[in-house]
């Protein structure tokens, strides 16, 4: 098949109708996501290999977080400047690179930094993916379809990710789970350029180098003082300088013409209850995953294939749930729907405090399993609604703005949580230092779970400045 040639007009885009281009779009988005839930069960077998404590564990998981929050304060500006499918080809040239520098790194710090460097090509892969879906598609149920297909695409890899992580790091080892991103990566190269056209290339946009250093040192910052900090002076200073180095993003990004951050988003109270909601679900679910393997195998002597097989527990709520999630919410209205998804999220977590005081083990097995099953179906409910609450929740033309904060704060959210759980977890990783951190992570979700109570409207909005829809509240 002769390449595809560049399209610009949008008569031409409107005679895209084939699934074809946004499955190929998808199979990229997959390794993206996939590489987040498959690293999460290897975590123990990686530790061993190359000694690694609760520290570098989170190390692993975060610099792919932070690099892929950086990034995408300019990977935006680059796609439509560069062309969005050059874009997306780069981002997967790169990611392909470091997945093989991942696959050979011999110590913490080398996998680190290659892990890094996945979470940049990362940033670019779903950047220019959903850039080129939205322009290939502008017909309305055209687009919801690939959209669609993105959503399932992603949602299998997140659901299935544990699972096919730990066979891999157990039967072949914890290597093997990014040396398989490469056929996946080379498929993507050879067909993304025969089956989705370059995109008009917008001009060149000013990019936010600034905004990205400072927003990158203050989470690395913070992340180091809660991982690192050797006492509570420590850990002050730390908090101390992150809160000034975010205060300066914060203020660099209200002077931009055009800012990528506006804080200015969250100046009313349904806003403010959707970032405490944002950062929630990433602490009290997406951070919680990463932690889980250990407390398996610390509580049941599970290796990692088990490990993963228990977590679809956790995991398979995402593919399955957010249909009906999208029903409730417009039945109940935001205020109800998103205070009982993150009080079920909580009570997943009180669940696994429940399991640990448990004397029988076979009951406290089914108990986690209960529990997981829980924490999945409260954050399955809440998070991709999450995200349709920002859009409505501003006005139009701050829409694209908001959307770039959302992922922006889930991604921050989660570096976060895991370097905040990590802190609780500290060094033994004892029963007492789990319950801990699930009591944590259930806090965390029962003060978001009251916040929408209090803060957020009882009934859907279509658009700030439009008309409500009247739903029962």
């Amino acid at each position: 098949m002769p390449n595809a040639r560049s399209v610009s007009s949008p008569s031409e885009l409107e005679t895209v109708t084939s699934m074809w281009p946004a499955l190929a779009l998808s199979l990229a988005a997959f390794l993206t996501n996939f590489d987040v839930t498959a690293v999460v069960v290897a975590l123990p077998v990686i530790a061993d290999g190359l000694g690694l404590g609760i520290a570098g564990q989170a190390w692993v998981m975060d610099a792919y977080s932070l690099a892929f929050t950086a990034a995408l304060l300019v990977a935006g500006s680059l796609a439509d400047s560069m062309g969005r499918r050059r874009a997306m080809l780069a981002g997967n040239l790169v990611f392909a690179a470091a997945s093989l520098a991942c696959a050979l790194a011999g110590d913490g710090l080398t996998l680190g930094l290659a892990r890094a460097l996945q979470g940049l090509g990362a940033a670019f892969v779903m950047t220019g993916g959903v850039a080129l879906i939205a322009a290939l598609y502008p017909a309305p149920g055209a687009r919801t379809r690939a959209l669609g297909w993105l959503g399932v695409v992603s949602g299998v890899a997140m659901a299935l990710g544990p699972s096919i992580g730990g066979g891999i790091s157990t039967w072949v080892g914890w290597r093997w789970i990014f040396a398989a991103n490469l056929p996946a990566c080379l498929l993507a190269a050879w067909s993304i350029p025969r089956l989705v056209p370059e995109m008009h290339k917008s001009p060149q946009r000013p990019l936010d180098y600034l905004g990205m250093g400072l927003l990158s040192a203050a989470l690395c910052m913070l992340i180091a003082a809660l991982l690192h900090a050797r006492g509570g002076a420590d850990l002050v200073l730390g908090i101390v300088l992150a809160a000034l180095l975010l205060g300066a993003f914060l203020w660099q990004q209200r002077r931009r013409p055009q800012p990528i951050f506006d804080p200015a988003i969250f100046v009313n109270r349904a806003m403010i209850a959707v970032a405490l909601l944002l950062n929630s679900v990433s602490l009290g679910y997406w951070a919680v995953l990463v932690y889980l393997p250990n407390f398996f195998a610390a509580t049941f002597g599970w290796n990692a294939a088990e490990c993963g097989l228990a977590m679809l527990m956790a995991t398979f709520p995402m593919l399955v749930v957010p249909p009906f999630g999208a029903r409730l919410v417009n039945w109940w209205g935001w205020r109800r729907h998103f205070s009982v998804a993150l009080a079920i999220t909580a009570v997943g977590n009180l669940l696994f405090v429940g399991a640990l005081a448990t004397p029988d083990p076979t009951f406290r097995s089914w108990l986690v399993r209960v529990a997981m099953g829980a924490m999945g179906v409260g954050a399955a409910l809440a998070h991709p609604q999450l995200s349709g609450a920002v859009v409505a929740l501003v006005p139009a033309d701050q829409a694209g703005t908001a959307v770039a904060v959302t992922v922006i704060m889930r991604q921050a959210g989660f570096a976060i949580g895991i370097a905040t759980l990590g802190a609780v977890l500290g060094l033994s990783g004892g029963a007492p230092d789990y319950a801990r951190m699930f009591l944590v992570a259930a806090s965390a979700c029962a003060v978001a779970s009251v916040a929408a109570l209090l803060l957020l409207p009882s009934a859907t909005v279509a658009r700030i400045g439009g008309e409500k829809q009247q739903q029962a509240a």
